[in-house]
């Protein structure tokens, strides 16, 4: 769990996750100023926290990283904010491990109407809509979307793609799909509701714009790679 902020919702989150299916759960905490560490210490969660906010993307570094550690066969990126419904996780779980791939994504956009059932604002949906258009073109891929938080992902996969080069803020999320794709890493996809309210997590439009133009520079990126012009991001 990559938490900043989470303590109203941490709690029914954590509840939430189906017994028997999660080892363990880790969070790390990038330097909340509520109570999210106090909460998570209180449901015996394990706790790592960062002395100073590094970003989105950097909270997940350290959650692979740390699961790696830990011997962690699937890691599941579940955020606290309950956005996200936990009760699937054993199906993400289920994707990798039965062979359907090395990512499983949950996807608001498998089942017909979700996402704006579950209160995406319009312009995320339009966003979301353009965005993954322009990333199965480029990656010749057939994903519904690619801009979920919720995704599991297998020990082989991270052990694999350069994930540490990523950025340290949202784009992370583009990085590390377009990653799977430079290294051949086949991606499932697991049907997800999920809802937005005041205290879920977030990013505003002048957030998710920078994102956006971000997410279509690292496309862009990656087909110079293709080109020959080669970064970092996509080899060993």
């Amino acid at each position: 769990m990559p938490a900043y902020n989470a303590a109203q919702t941490l709690r029914s989150t954590f509840f939430a996750i189906p017994s028997g299916v999660a080892d363990k759960v880790l969070l790390v905490d990038d330097a909340s100023s509520d109570r999210t560490v106090e909460v998570a210490k209180e449901l015996e969660i394990q706790v790592i926290e960062h002395p100073h906010n590094v970003g989105y993307g950097g909270n997940q570094k350290t959650c692979y990283m740390e699961a790696l550690r830990q011997g962690a066969d699937v890691v599941v990126m579940l955020h606290p904010d309950g956005q996200y419904d936990p009760k699937v996780l054993g199906d993400m779980v289920a994707a990798i491990q039965s062979g359907k791939g090395d990512i499983a994504l949950g996807s608001r956009f498998l089942a017909p109407g979700a996402a704006r059932k579950g209160g995406m604002p319009w312009w995320k949906f339009l966003a979301n809509r353009f965005l993954t258009t322009c990333e199965n073109l480029v990656l010749g891929l057939h994903l519904s979307e690619y801009h979920t938080g919720y995704r599991a992902y297998s020990r082989r996969f991270l052990e694999t793609v350069p994930f540490l080069r990523n950025s340290n803020d949202f784009v992370f999320d583009t990085q590390i799909l377009v990653q799977a794709a430079a290294f051949d890493f086949a991606i499932a996809e697991v049907p997800v509701n999920t809802k937005y309210f005041s205290e879920a997590s977030s990013v505003n439009f002048r957030v998710s714009t920078v994102y956006g133009l971000k997410t279509l520079a690292v496309l862009g990126g990656y087909l110079l790679h293709r080109l020959g012009l080669k970064s970092r991001l996509f080899k060993h």
